[in-house]
């Protein structure tokens, strides 16, 4: 009894070597574009001078500075927590909204309009609005955040969840596949198509949000750090300081968002190993 389960561990745990080891082989063509982008700043950089945009290495070593002081590790924290926070609550609500709209197309011509009259009033009026209703505080950024991507998320899931393969649907139920089941095994893995999109935008979003209302309700964090250097004139230390919440960026992303979708969605690649079609 027990040989058999150990060869379908052992078979379960080299499925899950295998993609990580193409989700990190497949990083080579991000590297790629982010050479292509030092490449471009380093051009602006000789074009321009040190005073309109200082080089990526000067900027390399201002991280280096940043990072040997605690109190840019409490920074960045305050941003990142910030973020990641008001991203997961906007997650939240989005998918249960969008799901459940998806299921009905009679709530998702109602919340259509709805959804152009979020996505119509721009993220500057959220900020002033929190900054009042909350002074600030975290909840003004996390306020933001949720309305300004929560229609993002709620497209996504509505559409992934609407254009569902309804057959196989069908085919589960025939199988004796109760509704909660055919949802989890069915329904949310099809909505990966327009969801992840969704959520990789939104995350996107979130962080440029929080930077943005941190910087205009004085809130502290890197949108605070921004506002300094602004003030001091310091072209290096903000470059700095946006490298570092785009690095934050992709760290979440490539190890929350990206990691949950290869394992949602590995059953399309059933037949694609390492990612080449037969």
């Amino acid at each position: 009894m027990d040989e058999p389960f150990h060869l379908s561990l052992t078979a379960s745990l080299a499925k899950r070597t295998g993609r990580v080891l193409h989700f990190v082989w497949s990083g080579w063509a991000g590297l790629a574009a982010l050479c292509l982008l030092a490449a471009a700043w380093q051009a602006g950089h000789e074009a321009y001078g040190p005073f309109i945009l200082t080089s990526p290495l000067e900027t390399l070593r201002e991280i280096r500075t940043l990072a040997a002081d605690p109190d840019a590790w409490s920074i960045a924290t305050m941003t990142l927590q910030r973020a990641v926070t008001g991203f997961a609550l906007m997650t939240a609500v989005g998918v249960v909204l969008g799901v459940t709209a998806g299921y009905s197309s009679a709530t998702l011509r109602i919340a259509a309009p709805l959804i152009t009259v979020l996505l119509g009033v721009p993220p500057i009026a959220w900020i002033v609005l929190s900054m009042i209703w909350f002074g600030p505080s975290d909840a003004t950024v996390r306020t933001v955040i949720l309305v300004t991507a929560l229609p993002v998320v709620f497209l996504g899931a509505a559409h992934g969840i609407a254009t569902r393969d309804r057959g196989l649907d069908r085919m589960a139920q025939a199988f004796g596949a109760g509704a909660v089941r055919r949802f989890l095994t069915v329904g949310i893995r099809q909505t990966t198509t327009t969801l992840f999109p969704a959520l990789a935008l939104a995350l996107g979003t979130a962080f440029k949000v929080a930077v943005m209302a941190e910087l205009l309700a004085n809130a502290g964090g890197i949108g605070g750090a921004l506002a300094d250097a602004r003030i001091n004139l310091d072209i290096a230390q903000a470059l700095a300081w946006v490298l570092i919440a785009v690095i934050l960026l992709l760290i979440v992303e490539y190890t929350l968002v990206h990691p949950v979708k290869g394992e949602i969605d590995r059953w399309r690649h059933a037949a694609q190993p390492w990612g080449v079609k037969r």
